[in-house]
């Protein structure tokens, strides 16, 4: 089920990062040595790598002793998890866990009835959050975790086709958030029944708030408010709640009907006939587009769910912008909410949310820090500045006599206002990251083309890098940041995609999934992309299966910290609040293969049964939970 992450949907001029980075490489990037070297002998000695002016400047204070402790893995492509010597990892809540001791049990062959799902760890785990119950919060606490998408090929006993009413039901189930209640257990953790174990999926009841309300004519479906599909990376808020992101949401939606076509801003969310290959509108006419149109409507935001309330219905917060969330990261600044979010496709961009007064005050008023604030969307300047622009109706080009109806259509239509404002167009945004000693803001950019450009040293960038923005805290609108790149992705063997990559640092790719902890120490997370254009260009070879890294943002220093098993994709970090225990989680093992089961001389890299390895038996996403032997923080 291909999505359309690194093809794109953006068909405007605007400026794209590519064209700016050349003019910031010497700022505090990772370049040196050889890879400089590299880049002059790319460039031709054409003075590409000249000094850039001060505003990238980075907060970081130097390191009082080294963040990273442990002795890095090396590339794998196994079939297994591998951790550092000293650490321990074990698998928990593995996609059709029942969700209580007494729920229908697991089946290997598929043959769990949609009903079953729905009270089962979904599929596919992605972004995560543990919420502590206990006092220290280091013994018991509910994990919160995405479902991101479905394989119809594992999920059901047939496969993908036909496509029946009972297959889409069990996709359905599979889909949307696991809240699960988990304790510590001797040096292990596992599940326990609890009363906030519960599953959010794509038939469960939704509310909206903020400008865009379910009086609005653009939500006027033809059945009630239901479901969160593609929930990606995530984000919590400082009063507890989840914040679950909906991200290729246009890929569930299809017709058989050869006359419809998308309008433009169908079009610029990557709506088409044919979604990406699901056909659930041929069982259920809520994903028919030239039946149910308005449905679309109803995706694309950041859902807010209450872990500690079963009962309570999940609101979509449309202040937040509609676009395809990769993620939802809240910070703080003047007692104010920010929220940060990525619109994950080749060519679209970096939001922000800020609240417009202190959270706790509106909190106490009886409303919503997430429904009270303004969105901005970047432009990055190609002196190493940056300006928030704010998406607000009647300003700019957001007016009436330029065919805007209101905020509400602004917020519907939020990609369209950020081109009308000339953002800048990055290579896939994904995971934003907030280094709370500092507060510099991180954001991978996992691959994409915005080139090729006499001044864009990675075309096509194959491997993805992360840029550093650093706010000016003196701005009081929050308007001005400065940015930089922290480090590219790849491999220095390969000319011109590897530029820029010193030969000492690990080879990764695609960075993804980030996460800052409480010491300053960077979790890297990859997502090598199974697309035709990576599997052609044959440059992942010597990166291996995806992993997870650390770095020390103050440093540059980056160590390899663990390797996931074949296919798989590695999401999802957090750890207990005194950094002992670390979750992950492996998404999609053995994805693209062509049949699960025992790997074979054939098809050696591509076939996995991890973790049961049950011959016969499936892949199965899954959380893993990883501690030091003996104790100590993770990453020490």
């Amino acid at each position: 089920m291909e999505d359309t992450d690194d093809l794109g949907s953006n068909p405007t001029d605007n400026p794209a990062l590519g064209d700016l980075i050349a003019a910031s490489l010497s700022r505090r990037s990772v370049l040196g040595g050889a890879a400089a070297a590299a880049a002059v002998g790319f460039f031709g000695g054409s003075g590409l790598l000249s000094a850039a002016p001060a505003a990238a400047a980075t907060t970081e204070a130097p390191a009082t002793r080294p963040l990273l402790g442990f002795t890095e893995v090396p590339v794998s492509s196994a079939d297994t998890l591998v951790v550092p010597e000293g650490y321990v990892a074990e698998v928990l809540i593995p996609w059709g866990t029942p969700l209580f001791t007494s729920g229908p049990a697991w089946n290997k062959d598929a043959s769990n009835s949609a009903a079953e799902q729905a009270q089962q760890v979904g599929m596919h785990h992605d972004g995560m959050h543990y919420f502590p119950l206990d006092t220290e919060g280091t013994q018991t606490g509910l994990l919160v975790v995405n479902h991101e998408y479905v394989d119809p090929i594992l999920l059901t006993t047939d496969g993908a086709t036909p496509v029946t009413p009972e297959k889409v039901a069990k996709a359905l189930g599979a889909h949307g958030v696991t809240v699960i209640k988990v304790r510590k257990a001797g040096s292990g953790w596992k599940q326990v029944d609890s009363r906030f174990n519960r599953r959010i999926t794509g038939t469960t009841p939704m509310a909206f708030s903020g400008p865009v309300t379910l009086e609005n004519p653009a939500l006027q479906s033809n059945n009630t408010p239901m479901g969160t599909l593609n929930n990606c990376a995530h984000g919590y808020t400082p009063w507890g709640t989840y914040l679950a992101c909906e991200e290729n949401w246009n890929g569930y939606f299809g017709t058989a009907d050869a006359t419809w076509t998308p309008t433009p801003a169908e079009a610029r969310y990557g709506v088409t006939r044919t979604g990406f290959g699901y056909n659930w509108h041929l069982a259920d006419p809520r994903f028919d587009l030239a039946v149910n149109r308005k449905e679309l409507n109803r995706f694309g935001w950041v859902v807010e769910i209450d872990p500690f309330d079963a009962a309570s219905t999940p609101v979509k917060r449309t202040a937040l912008g509609r676009i395809k969330h990769e993620g939802a990261t809240v910070t703080e600044e003047d007692g104010k909410v920010v929220v940060y979010s990525g619109d994950d496709e080749n060519g679209d961009y970096l939001y922000k949310f800020v609240g417009n007064a202190p959270w706790r005050r509106l909190r106490r008023q009886g409303k919503s820090p997430l429904d009270e604030g303004t969105l901005h969307v970047a432009r990055f300047n190609a002196d190493g500045s940056g300006t928030w622009m704010p998406l607000v109706f009647g300003t700019g080009p957001l007016t009436a006599a330029n065919g805007w109806v209101d905020q509400a259509d602004v917020l519907l239509r939020t990609r369209q206002a950020a081109d009308a404002l000339v953002a800048t167009k990055l290579d896939r945004p994904e995971w934003v990251a907030v280094n709370p000693l500092t507060k510099d803001v991180f954001v991978t950019l996992t691959n994409g083309t915005q080139g090729p450009t006499p001044v864009n040293p990675r075309f096509p960038n194959i491997y993805g890098h992360i840029v550093r923005v650093a706010e000016n805290r003196d701005d009081a609108t929050q308007t001005a940041f400065a940015w930089s790149i922290f480090a590219y992705a790849g491999d220095p063997q390969y000319l011109p995609e590897g530029a820029f990559v010193p030969a000492d640092q690990p080879l990764f790719g695609s960075p993804d999934g980030l996460w800052v902890d409480g010491d300053g120490r960077m979790w890297i997370q990859t997502d090598i992309s199974n697309s035709a254009q990576n599997l052609a260009s044959r440059k992942y070879d010597r990166i291996g299966n995806n992993a997870m890294l650390a770095a020390d943002p103050a440093t540059g220093e980056i160590r390899r910290f663990l390797t996931g098993p074949r296919g798989c994709e590695i999401t999802g970090v957090i750890t207990t609040p005194d950094q002992k225990t670390m979750f992950i989680n492996i998404q999609h093992p053995g994805e693209s293969t062509p049949a699960f089961g025992v790997p074979t001389p054939a098809n050696p890299r591509a076939v996995s049964n991890w973790p049961d390895y049950d011959a016969g038996g499936r892949p199965r996403a899954a959380t893993v939970v990883i501690h030091k032997v003996g104790g100590g923080k993770v990453g020490t």
